[in-house]
C-alpha cells in the first residue's frame, strides 16, 4: 500500500479522512489525547462519557465542529451502551472505527480490596468494553468492515500486585480481543489492543497515590520508582499513546489483527518493587 504525504510532504497520511471514530472515555486523558489527533487527521470523531461537565469541556477544547459529535453515556450501563451507538450512527451514518478508553480500576493490595472495587472494575473496564463492541460489530458487519482498538493496559500482560484489580480485567480484556479478532477477522474487522504502561493523566495520578499508601513511601518517592522501571527515563504523555491508537485504527495497519501493542518504554515493572529500608 502506497504511503500518501500532505502537501507539505513531512507526514503520513493515515487515511482516516472522512471516516466516523467512536471513542469512549474520551472527556480526558488518553481518549481525550485519541479525540484531538483522529480529528487531526481528518475523521469524524463522536466522543463518549458519563459526566456531562467533563463531556462539555472537551467539546470546547477539541472545538471539532460539524466533525465532532458529543454523547453522554455511562458504560456500565447495557442500554446505555445500545442508545449512544446508536445516536452516533444516527448523527454521523455510521461507525468505521471504535476506540474504547472508558475504564479506571483503584489500586491496592488483595487483603485491602473491597468487593465493590472487584465489581467496579469488572464492570467498567472489562464489561464496558465488551459492551461497547457488542454493540458495533453488528454494524460493522453489515457495512462490510471496521477497525477497534481497545486501549487496555501492561497490567494486563506485566502483572503487578498492587495493580491487581486493573490487571484482572485488562488480561480478560485481551483474551476477549484476541477471541473476536478470530470471530470477526473474517468479516474485515480488525481488533487489537494498545497497553500503556504509566501514562502522565488525572488517572495515573491517584494510582501513583494509592502504589505510594500501599509501599508506605511519600509520593515523590513513589515516582522514583516508577521511574526506575522506565527504560526511557520518563512517563509517557497521553498524546504517545493517541498516535499510535490513530495508526492502529487506520488502513495503513491493515494487515494488523489479534496484536497486543504495549507502549510503556520496556517498562520492568519489578524494578518498582524496590524494597524499602527499615
Amino acid at each position: 500500500m502506497a504511503v500518501r504525504l500532505n502537501p507539505q510532504g513531512s507526514q503520513m497520511d493515515l487515511q482516516l479522512d472522512g471516516k466516523v471514530v467512536f471513542v469512549t472515555g474520551a472527556s480526558k486523558g488518553i481518549g481525550f489525547a485519541t479525540a484531538k489527533t483522529l480529528l487531526g487527521e481528518g475523521a469524524k470523531v463522536a466522543i463518549a462519557a458519563r459526566n456531562r461537565d467533563g463531556l462539555d469541556r472537551a467539546v470546547a477544547e477539541l472545538d471539532g465542529g460539524e466533525d465532532l459529535l458529543a454523547v453522554q453515556a455511562d458504560m456500565t450501563d447495557p442500554d446505555d451502551v445500545v442508545r449512544a451507538v446508536a445516536e452516533v450512527i444516527a448523527g454521523f451514518g455510521g461507525i468505521d472505527v471504535l476506540v474504547t478508553c472508558a475504564g479506571s480500576s483503584p489500586g491496592g493490595l488483595l487483603e485491602e480490596l473491597t468487593e465493590e472495587q472487584w465489581l467496579a472494575s469488572l464492570n467498567l473496564k472489562f464489561m464496558g468494553y465488551v459492551r461497547s463492541c457488542r454493540a458495533v460489530l453488528p454494524h460493522m458487519r453489515e457495512r462490510g468492515g471496521g477497525s477497534v482498538v481497545l486501549v487496555v493496559g501492561n497490567d494486563g500482560l506485566k502483572p503487578s500486585y498492587w495493580e491487581m484489580t486493573a490487571g484482572a480485567a485488562n488480561a480478560a480484556d485481551i483474551n476477549f480481543a484476541s477471541s473476536i479478532a478470530e470471530q470477526y477477522g473474517p468479516q474485515g474487522i480488525r481488533i487489537n489492543t494498545i497497553n500503556p504502561g504509566p501514562v502522565d493523566t488525572d488517572r495515573w495520578d491517584g494510582l501513583e497515590k494509592a502504589f505510594a499508601r500501599d509501599k508506605k513511601v511519600s509520593q515523590d518517592r513513589a515516582r522514583e520508582l516508577t521511574l526506575s522501571s522506565l527504560p526511557l527515563g520518563r512517563i509517557c504523555g497521553p498524546e504517545e499513546v493517541a498516535s499510535l491508537v490513530a495508526f492502529v485504527a487506520s488502513p495503513l495497519a491493515s494487515y494488523l489483527n489479534g496484536a497486543h501493542i504495549p507502549v510503556d518504554g520496556g517498562q520492568r515493572k519489578a524494578l518498582m518493587d524496590a524494597k524499602e529500608p527499615a
